[in-house]
């Protein structure tokens, strides 16, 4: 699904662009991806099941998998970055927050395989970065806003492309079909620490917001961002 020039939906199977075994389902976070020109960029690379449904996503517009160079993760959760490992072997970079590094390292219930029933293959990340990093991918500046909460890895990565400030903001914020906030199972879910998130997200003002599931947002998605802070403010004070 092109969003902008340049600029796809490649997975996600709660509108149906994979389908990781169940119809409308959030076992298959969305995947984003970025073709510089001089490369791919992927955004997360959903559960494993399904790269060879992204990988034929991809080839449907023209463009070559075997020409994708980094993958930026914006939590460890299985639905975002149970594909990494298989990416690492095909040579991608894999970047993500510090703390989302060690636990894709580990493998570990922070990376919630048990809300599966799948083992989640750990892996190392080749750039770990901390928040307000930089990274170049494929000649495109992409910057981490570490965020936690969610998972305490959680990080919206920050881009420019066809003149648009684009933020992809994982799980951060929760889709409009279910809630507000992301899945608060994860065993390092925090609410303190995720509103204090919220406060610091919702003084941003992105044209885009990719989303970790569902719908993005392509008008004012400041809105959307104060809306999660209100209720987050209304419930869990």
């Amino acid at each position: 699904m092109q969003l902008l020039r340049g600029l796809y939906q490649v997975g996600g199977d709660l509108n149906g662009v994979t389908w990781a075994g169940v119809d409308v389902g959030f076992d298959d976070g969305n995947t984003y991806m970025l073709d510089t020109g001089r490369g791919l960029v992927l955004f997360d690379c959903g559960c494993g099941d399904t790269l060879d449904q992204i990988f034929r996503n991809i080839g449907y517009w023209g463009l070559d998998p075997d020409n994708i160079r980094y993958c930026f993760l914006t939590h460890s959760h299985l639905d975002h970055a149970g594909a990494a490992h298989l990416l690492k072997q095909r040579g991608v970079t894999l970047v993500a927050h510090r703390m989302a590094a060690e636990a894709i390292a580990s493998g570990d219930e922070r990376c919630c395989g048990y809300l599966y029933h799948k083992t989640f293959t750990p892996c190392r990340v080749d750039q770990p970065v901390e928040d307000g990093d930089v990274a170049d991918a494929a000649g495109v500046p992409v910057e981490a806003m570490h965020l936690p909460g969610h998972t305490m890895g959680c990080t919206a990565w920050w881009f420019t492309h066809e003149g648009k400030r684009i933020v992809v903001s994982g799980d951060i914020i929760g889709t409009l079909l279910r809630g507000d906030f992301g899945w608060d199972g994860s065993i390092d879910f925090n609410k303190p620490v995720y509103i204090e998130s919220l406060r610091r997200f919702a003084r941003t003002d992105p044209d885009i917001m990719l989303s970790g599931h569902g719908m993005s947002h392509f008008y004012k998605p400041r809105r959307r961002i104060e809306q999660v802070l209100n209720e987050a403010l209304i419930q869990w004070r």
